[in-house]
């Protein structure tokens, strides 16, 4: 690598840490989101369908 190797591999690792670090944040905030949706709807009354409530007419 033309004497280049100390400054390319460690920043390659630093590089790739961070980038596995956002992955894993981004999956738990996904996950999070999720759960608080799941939470949401199942605390709000059911709905009807848009093919139920335009039956009659």
């Amino acid at each position: 690598m033309g004497g280049y190797a100390p400054f390319v591999w460690p920043s390659l690792g630093i590089a790739t840490v961070i980038l596995a670090g956002m992955a894993i944040v981004s999956i738990r905030g996904l996950r999070q989101s999720e759960a608080a949706l799941r939470a949401a709807e199942a605390a709000s009354p059911a709905r009807r369908r848009r093919s139920e409530a335009g039956a009659g007419s």
